[in-house]
């Protein structure tokens, strides 16, 4: 049993999500396993301070090097070279961003920007939470290695340079063992990087995997490196946990309207306990009177009450028209930005709704296809969707193809 000073981990394992207790001076135990999809989901979180990790596919890693070792100056380089590459956080969202230093000096500096998607309420604990991280800052390692595990299914992987945390992404790979898509992936994230000056030599690969069932024979073939196979270590807490806090905690909020509820209860309790003693203590007229009064109170309460639940209500119907997640133009726009340059890839039919997408079209050739279909699935702008995969159909003017997505994140 954890001791009444336990600091307790929740992190993403590799099929559910886990709670792990860490008590000062000693190793991390597991606490309990969730199979659920969200944390949201989880019941009776444990008492103490709850430090939530989010899972690498909720953030974007971007790594970059700067002409300066002035730490002041790093806040706005980082921001605005997530800009250039489309990312913009809601700065009414709360601090959905953070940076890590990798190495400074006087004249230049490699640092790493995390910018973290505005989490929705399925995304968060139910518990409003001490502090929040990142998972694979959870899981150090020594020297410049490459590491491999699994997220809830999903293989990710994480770089770090002299034991610091220099990038991490998650793919589509969902299997027991690592395979030529996480292996393309891994590629592509590293000459994306060389190409920004900032060159990452791994001398060792690590996978982390408590499947007796994982292979690392496909992996050691593909890279020139030494490819070990280690069970998944348990998660640590970083010395200072990252500056990450969403502005909608609305586990916060769910335990204050707990909290209500339950004043309510009892003065609802003690108001019918008055009344006994009023009722048993003066005469028929002023029992009479202080009942009607009551009533008269409930009746003036009852409407707010009835307006509020119906304000909420309305509001939550609203989701769909308000949220740039469910924007028709903008989804639209997004999808867009996936179709291959110079292609000759065309859509001639978008039926997109708040929950699912239809794309149909054609193309001169299959590939234009196929690299569409690849860059709707790794684009950040449509991760809260998932597509299924569609082959492209040969036709009299070329290829045709059709696209199915849903959004099963979406919640009314």
């Amino acid at each position: 049993m954890a001791k009444s000073n336990s600091t307790y981990l929740l992190i993403p394992g590799e099929t559910e999500w886990e709670i792990w207790s860490i008590v000062p001076n000693q190793a991390a135990t597991l606490h309990s396993s969730h199979p659920v999809k969200h944390p949201s989901e989880i019941a009776n979180l444990p008492a103490g301070d709850l430090i939530f990790f989010f899972p690498v596919q909720a953030l974007t890693a971007l790594p970059l090097h700067v002409q300066t070792g002035d730490a002041s100056l790093f806040p706005d380089l980082a921001a605005t070279h997530a800009e250039r590459v489309g990312l913009r956080p809601d700065p009414l969202a709360g601090q959905l961003t953070d940076i890590f230093p990798i190495s400074t000096s006087a004249e230049e500096s490699t640092l790493l920007y995390m910018v973290l998607r505005n989490p929705t309420t399925e995304a968060l604990p139910s518990k409003s939470p001490k502090a929040f991280d990142i998972s694979a800052r959870s899981f150090p390692s020594q020297g410049n290695t490459l590491n491999l595990w699994r997220e809830l299914n999903q293989w990710v992987f994480a770089i770090h340079h002299e034991g610091k945390l220099i990038y991490s992404q998650s793919t589509a790979s969902i299997g027991v063992s690592p395979d030529a898509n996480l292996i393309r992936e891994i590629r592509i994230a590293i000459a994306q990087l060389s190409m920004q000056g900032i060159e990452i030599k791994p001398d060792r690969a690590i996978v982390w995997s408590n499947d007796t069932q994982t292979q690392t024979s496909e992996l050691a073939k593909a890279l020139t490196i030494q490819v070990d196979l280690f069970p998944k270590p348990a998660p640590s807490l970083p010395e200072q946990c990252s500056s990450l806090l969403p502005a909608d905690v609305r586990a916060a909020r769910r335990a204050a309207r707990r909290r209500q509820n339950t004043i309510f209860t009892i003065a609802a309790v003690a108001l019918f306990y008055i009344g006994v003693i009023g009722y048993l203590g003066f005469d028929l007229w002023k029992t009479h009177s202080s009942t009607q009064k009551i009533k008269e109170s409930a009746a003036i309460i009852a409407p707010a009450r009835e307006s509020f639940a119906l304000h909420i209500e309305k509001w939550d119907e609203l989701e769909y028209g308000i949220s740039r997640e469910y924007n028709t133009v903008d989804v639209l726009h997004r999808i867009s930005k996936c179709i291959p340059a110079n292609s000759g890839l065309r859509l001639k039919i978008a039926t997109i709704s708040a929950t699912d997408i239809l794309l149909e079209g054609e193309a001169p050739q299959s590939q234009a296809i196929t690299q569409f279909s690849l860059n709707l699935k790794k684009s950040n702008d449509l991760t809260h969707y998932r597509w299924e995969d569609g082959s492209p159909r040969q036709s009299n003017r070329g290829w045709e193809f059709t696209f199915v997505a849903s959004s099963p994140q979406a919640t009314p």
